[in-house]
């Protein structure tokens, strides 16, 4: 049986495709070309379930299972590029790795990449996913991804791909002085928040109307 990405002239489709998400990206009013480069060299076909490929590159998320998503581009970009505006991102710390399709955008742009998932299966996946495009230096690990990663902080840049009622306290401990947190708040209204640690102390800016699923404690 033909995977996605060796389906006869699937690979020239998913280049055309991917072509024209980067467009609209464009025109949804992300400018930052980094991020614009690091999405459009991440094929994410090979993050979704083989009967989505179809619908890869369309500005919409996809199921992964689980009760689980794979975000829309526009949110990926959308929150990478707030996350790096005016600087690099740094030591990252994703929270909510899913299927591994933000965590190869992210090891796009920084050399120091950590994922936590707390769904053993899907992590199974992001790894398989990630091995698939040769993408190795994401660190993926099983953990409860409000408890962040304490291991391996402080970090400079923390994204978060679910959301909380408030701003988890161990997220805000493991942010490295200047550091950036961003991450969907609310339960059914939702908006990105953005927190920066700045020398006077936490501030945090409410941006763009976002749905997300919630982000749960414990593992499984």
């Amino acid at each position: 049986m033909n995977t996605p990405g060796t389906h006869p002239g699937f690979g020239m489709t998913s280049q055309r495709t991917r072509t024209r998400m980067i467009e609209r990206l464009r025109e949804q009013g992300i400018v930052d070309e980094e991020v614009l480069a690091a999405i459009a060299a991440v094929p994410r076909h090979v993050f979704v379930e083989e009967a989505l490929a179809s619908r890869a590159y369309e500005d919409t998320a996809l199921p992964l299972g689980y009760s689980q998503t794979i975000s829309q581009p526009y949110v990926v970009a959308r929150m990478i590029e707030v996350l790096r505006a005016g600087r690099e991102l740094g030591r990252t710390l994703e929270i909510g790795a899913g299927c591994g399709y933000q965590a190869a955008v992210l090891a796009q742009l920084t050399q120091e990449v950590y994922a936590v998932e707390r769904i053993a299966p899907l992590l199974d996946r992001a790894r398989l996913n990630l091995r698939a495009i040769k993408e190795l230096k994401v660190r993926l690990k099983h953990a409860d991804g409000q408890l962040g990663l304490p291991e391996a902080a402080p970090f400079d840049s923390i994204i978060v791909a679910a959301a909380a009622a408030r701003v988890p306290r161990a997220l805000l401990q493991q942010l490295a002085p200047h550091g950036r947190l961003i991450l969907p708040l609310g339960a059914t209204t939702q908006q990105l928040a953005l927190i920066e640690l700045r020398p006077e102390g936490f501030v945090e800016t409410r941006l763009d109307a976002v749905r997300f699923v919630p982000l749960l404690s414990g593992v499984e």
